[in-house]
């Protein structure tokens, strides 16, 4: 008889799990035979192999003395007289040199043929370029045309279909009452509907004005279209249930009427949570700037990562071009009816330049393309394609170059095409080729003070001089590449991302002010040792280096004085008695000339000289401190197991306090703070944990660390420091297993530099043995130095839950050592587990997996955290940081939020899952547990007043999720017909009205009205007996489809208007499709923009900018730009900002089509961490 268990009501069949379980031990035992098996075989066919190949050696054995025997009869034989050879020899030379002069002379005719096959072949790949640029450039744009055309052509005929065998059985499945949206309308009506909307979205398509038309038969169509959408509509028939509630929500997407004290108050709250963002507010994003992005090739690219003031790329020319902000520009249809070289404007004779410079705005790089024999005048000015930096030197003064740029207008923030032209190191624009004899629009002096600004992959840069900014793109990729190398070799500056900080991560191991001395010319610098090679720049604040210097390979020596500058500390007098006491470094690379290094005090000299040694691959057993020799000769020695140098009484735990760093250090104020920190590890070590006092490890652990995270060069130290305490300690169990547990808290965090860390993994590998809880903990560390180097460095020192987990709970018998459960809208929770190194998106790959959702590339959901003060606020995790890092952050928030106070020092973060981005093409793929989250998000957004619903589909949706929470309603047993509902089911109708329906139209209602509204409640409640949560979550989805903004994020935002005093509350909804702006009252669609017609967005001063071009009408072709600014919190205006590139880039990446679509946060991740700048004097949360 099989043993059944019945448990939260499942039913489990332990036999036929326990067969199940045999049947797969048996599938293995085979495969472990076949093994074994193929094992056997292999190590007898390597036995044969090792047979034939000693076979093989002895052959060649035989062979070689048959060899060497020939070799001594052939030398015998040959006795030639020395003079015959001598003949023979002058005349094999003779022949040789002429046949060389030959050579000499074919490779000077052949190198020049290459020159000029090289130039020929350059000038027909440039054409070529430019016109498959040109080519590609309309197929692409026809083929998204006629794609999208395509796909909204399959929709309507979809839905056309649908409607037509509807209306056949509508008075069969359906009640009367919904039957209003088609009365007194015949099919043909319908399908013409169908047909002025279809005509109006193509419009909008193609570029043709648009506007109200197509607006209004986008909502004539959602009057006409009843019926669920396609991604809930169920093939059965509808039951009466869904009718009344489908029949209610037909008219229901809108808001009803309410006091004007409730509207007044709403208003007034909104109102002060965008001026007010309170104290936390300035505390966590006082060093986080919002972002600036364009469109460019259809994909959202950051230009900038501040917010764009008024200064920023101006010029002469912002002002006079414009008197506000909104300037007519000729309409894309108008430009391609006219481009330059077509037929009809050449036969119209009408100017190239002219047709150029018809607008002061431009068209961006994707929308607009010269032909290649019509582009640009060369007969102006000399236009330099071919150039190398050698000749800088001779040419640097006449480098010349013309072309146009679109440049980033100061005011509207919109692209003007210019025509640029580089000269006499000014680069000078204007606006057209012809007006390069007039005064220009604008000039740049290129001086030592400009620099320029690429970040990876940008299709956009940045040239920033003395007082103001500029943005420029170019019409294609490889013009854009053509400018900046010419600027770049001006200059002599790089432009691709932070010389400081290469691609992989390295961050500098020893930094400060030095004077460079070549050549006879010295120079005060700031200089970083990153990796193998010595930077240098103009000063400590500075991204961009003044010049760089390999240091591997080069010999690093120490010298009195340096030779080449003592002519000028002669001629500067007191210089030369201040600098003649320095110590003097020479650093001499295999190719390049010495260079002199002039180091005021003796910690410095001392430091410069070990790590550049290092740096250069010498041997470090002859520099540096004791205990760093003693490491370079373990190094030297390949890490012997043997050697009597693992038990150096430097090398070992040492009871007593140091007298001196254990690593070089640059001056003495660092080496206090080493041996300060020594003394932290040893209370650290020495003081036995109990759970009771634990937070007082937690100080001195969070202490030491965080002192190592402001003061990099300590971390080396404090690894030389731990190692040396766990290396031959006494038999004293607690202080070696805290030594090691202080030692796991560091590995996740950061990694010591060059050779330290090569010895910290020999120690561990010495000492990790599973067998003892100490090698326990060295087999943790190791795993998390490994994890460290793959996943990189932390930035936040260890959270208090981090420390006590490692103190309390042995972390090798776990993978992930550390848990913490995560929230969901419904209010349940899931527990995930993580290790020091997990980023957010590997947690959510581990959260997605135990909870049965599908990837967040196609649910749209992210993980947000609480706000440690206590406010309803959410703050968003990208997937590149680190969990331990947030948590750590939100921490600290916390404790700044209360100093001095132990309220609030129990409270956690919280984490909760719930949806950011929304697809509509992925509702096919829903999981049931997508959909239920989903459903009370809405639910939520329903009772916050975000969503437009009126006062009857509002307890209708309740009632949906009153029964999706609490299942079916008790009938109570009331006294009379005037009776109420017993106190239990009155509370749990209050409950849900509180949980599930809008806050807006239950303030200030009278007690009686509110009793009705339950008693309501409670009908519509019943009506829904029997129906399982599945069913309800599907209507309550369906029904919320019906908004066209479905699964849009709103904002409150003030508009922002020079033109009038007082400024618009309103809601910025945003979405897959666009951005739109509704009504903050009635929630009524004002405009909607969509991301085809958006120019710029991001940070603008202190508020949201965002830039669109409208047309507006189809005859005359013209258009408008305009500005829209709104004023709102800056951690909302960086939501907002981050939600739209989101959104446009997956719209470029993803075809409308697909189902297969790549994350769309993956797209401004990288922008997003480069625009928060960590600081360790101030936390943050993103």
């Amino acid at each position: 008889m099989s043993e059944i268990e019945v448990e939260n009501g499942t039913c489990v069949n332990w036999q036929k799990r326990c067969l199940a379980l045999e049947t797969q031990l048996f599938r293995f035992r085979l495969q472990a035979s076949k093994i074994r098996k193929l094992l056997a075989d292999k190590m007898q066919e390597l036995e044969q192999r090792l047979l034939e190949a000693e076979h093989r050696a002895e052959d060649a054995e035989t062979q070689v003395g048959a060899m060497e025997e020939k070799i001594r009869l052939v030398s015998v034989k040959s006795m030639e007289p020395e003079g015959n050879l001598h003949q023979k020899y002058q005349e094999l030379l003779e022949t040789i040199r002429g046949k060389e002069e030959i050579i000499s002379q074919l490779q000077v005719q052949v190198e020049k043929q290459k020159l000029l096959r090289v130039q020929d072949a350059k000038t027909v790949q440039e054409k070529a370029a430019k016109i498959k640029e040109w080519v590609t450039m309309k197929l692409g744009e026809l083929e998204t045309e006629n794609r999208h055309l395509k796909n909204y052509n399959q929709h309507l005929l979809g839905q056309v279909r649908a409607l037509q065998e509807a209306l056949g059985d509508l008075s069969m499945v359906l009640p009367g009452e919904l039957l209003w949206s088609f009365q007194g309308k015949s099919k043909n009506s319908v399908v013409s509907e169908i047909s002025t909307y279809h005509e109006s979205r193509r419009g909008a398509v193609e570029g043709r004005p648009s506007g109200d038309n197509a607006s209004q038969a986008h909502s004539t169509l959602r009057a006409t279209i009843s019926f669920p959408s396609p991604g809930t509509q169920q093939d059965k028939d509808l039951t009466p249930k869904e009718s009344r509630i489908y029949a209610v929500a037909s008219s229901g997407m809108q808001l009803s009427e309410v006091s004007p004290e409730n509207d007044a108050s709403s208003c007034a709250a909104s109102s002060t949570s965008l001026t007010s963002p309170g104290s936390f507010y300035r505390l966590i994003y006082k060093n986080f700037h919002v972002p600036v992005y364009t469109t460019l090739k259809g994909r959202a690219t950051q230009i900038s990562t501040m917010p764009f003031l008024d200064e920023s790329s101006g010029s002469e020319d912002d002002c006079s071009s414009q008197a506000s902000f909104q300037t007519s520009i000729t309409c894309m249809e108008s430009r391609k009816t006219s481009v330059p070289g077509s037929p009809r404007a050449i036969k119209r004779g009408v100017s190239i330049s002219s047709l150029s410079s018809e607008s002061d705005y431009a068209i961006p790089p994707d929308a607009y393309s010269l032909d290649s024999d019509y582009s640009e005048p060369e007969y102006k000015v000399q236009r330099t394609s071919i150039y190398s930096i050698d000749e800088l030197g001779s040419l640097g003064e006449s480098l010349e170059k013309s072309g146009y740029l679109l440049k980033m207008d100061s005011r509207v923030k919109t692209w003007k095409r210019r025509w640029f032209v580089l000269r006499h190191r000014q680069i000078m624009y204007y606006k057209s080729p012809s007006d390069v004899i007039r005064k220009p629009q604008g000039q740049v002096e290129l001086n030592s003070h400009c620099h320029i600004v690429r970040r990876e992959g940008a299709q956009t840069f940045q040239l920033i001089s003395e007082k103001k900014t500029y943005y420029l793109t170019a019409d294609s990729p490889n013009l854009l590449e053509e400018w900046i190398r010419v600027l770049q070799s001006l200059l002599k500056e790089q432009t691709i991302g932070s010389p400081a900080l290469p691609q992989s991560g390295a961050k500098p191991t020893v930094r400060g002010w030095l004077t460079k001395v070549k050549h006879g010319h010295s120079k005060l610098v700031w200089c970083s040792l990153i990796g193998k090679t010595f930077y240098y720049y103009r000063s400590h604040e500075d991204k961009y280096p003044l010049g760089c210097l390999p240091v591997r390979g080069a010999r690093i020596e120490e010298v009195d004085r340096s030779c080449d500058s003592d002519e000028d500390y002669e001629a500067a007098g007191g210089m030369r008695r201040l600098l003649s006491s320095h110590s003097t470094l020479v650093i001499h690379p295999p190719e390049h000339s010495p260079t002199y290094l002039l180091i005021g005090s003796k910690h410095e000299k001392d430091t410069w000289l070990y790590h550049l040694t290092v740096a250069a691959g010498s041997s470090s057993a002859k520099v540096g401190t004791a205990y760093e020799q003693l490491i370079g000769k373990l190094m030297d020695g390949e890490g012997d197991p043997g050697s009597p140098l693992w038990r150096h009484p430097m090398l070992c735990y040492s009871k007593d306090g140091l007298c001196a760093s254990l690593t070089t250090l640059p001056s003495e104020a660092l080496q206090t703070e080493a041996l300060k920190l020594f003394k932290s590890c040893q209370l650290f070590i020495n003081v036995p944990v109990e759970a009771a006092s634990v937070d007082y490890h937690v100080s001195l652990a969070q202490t030491a660390l965080q002192v190592c995270l402001v003061h990099p060069e300590l971390q080396s130290e404090l690894y030389c420091q731990l190692i040396k305490q766990t290396s031959c300690h006494p038999p004293q169990k607690h202080s070696l297993l805290q030594c090691w547990q202080l030692l796991a808290l560091c590995a996740p965090l950061f990694l010591p530099q060059h050779h330290f860390l090569w010895y910290v993994k020999q120690q561990l590998q010495r000492h990790a043995d599973p067998r003892s809880e100490t090698g326990q903990y060295a087999t943790y560390c190791q795993r998390a130095v490994k994890r460290t180097l793959k996943a990189g460095e932390r930035e936040a020192k260890p959270s208090r839950m981090e420390v006590v987990s490692i103190l309390l709970r042995n972390p090798y018998h776990h993978s992930l050592p550390f848990s913490i459960p995560v929230h969901f809208v419904n209010g349940t929770y899931q527990v995930v587990g993580f290790d020091g190194s997990s980023t957010v998106d590997e947690f959510l790959h581990r959260l997605n997996q135990e909870t049965g959702m599908r990837k967040t590339s196609y649910s749209g959901f992210s993980l947000f955290t609480d706000d440690p003060s206590g406010k309803d606020l959410e703050h968003c995790l990208q997937g590149r940081v680190k969990i331990c890092d947030a948590i750590s952050k939100w921490e600290q928030s916390l404790r700044e939020l209360h100093p001095g106070k132990s309220e609030g020092s129990n409270r956690i973060v919280k984490l909760i899952y719930k949806n950011r981005l929304y697809f509509r093409h992925q509702v096919k793929g829903e999981t049931e547990q997508e959909r239920l989250l989903l459903a009370f998000q809405v639910s939520n957004e329903i009772t916050a007043g975000r969503f437009p619903v009126n006062k009857e589909l509002a307890l209708e949706m309740a009632a949906l999720m009153a029964q999706v929470e609490y299942g079916d309603l008790e009938k109570p047993n009331l006294p009379g017909p005037g009776g109420t509902a017993p106190a239990k089911a009155q509370h749990l109708l209050q409950l849900v009205l509180d949980r599930f329906y809008p806050r807006r139209y239950r303030y200030g209602a009278p007690s009686e009205q509110l009793r009705h509204l339950a008693d309501t409640l409670a009908s519509k409640w019943t009506t829904l007996q029997g129906c399982s949560s599945s069913e309800c979550i599907r209507t309550y989805l369906t029904v919320a489809r019906k908004w066209s903004l479905f699964g849009a994020k709103l904002f409150a935002a003030q508009t922002t208007q020079l033109s009038t005093k007082g400024n618009t509350l309103v809601w910025i909804a945003v979405n897959e499709d666009g951005i739109s702006i509704l009504d903050h009252n009635t929630m009524q669609i004002q405009a909607t923009h969509p991301y085809s017609l958006v120019m710029t967005f991001g940070g603008y001063q202190d508020d949201f900018m965002i830039v669109i071009r409208t047309v507006l009408d189809k005859s005359s072709g013209k258009g408008k730009i305009e500005k829209l600014i709104f004023q709102m919190a800056l951690p909302k205006i960086a939501e907002v900002t981050f939600m739209m590139a989101s959104y446009m880039n997956h719209c470029s990446t993803v075809s409308p089509s697909s189902t297969n679509t790549l994350y769309p946060q993956e797209v401004d991740e990288k922008q997003f961490l480069a625009s928060a700048s960590h600081s360790s004097k101030g936390p943050t949360l993103i």
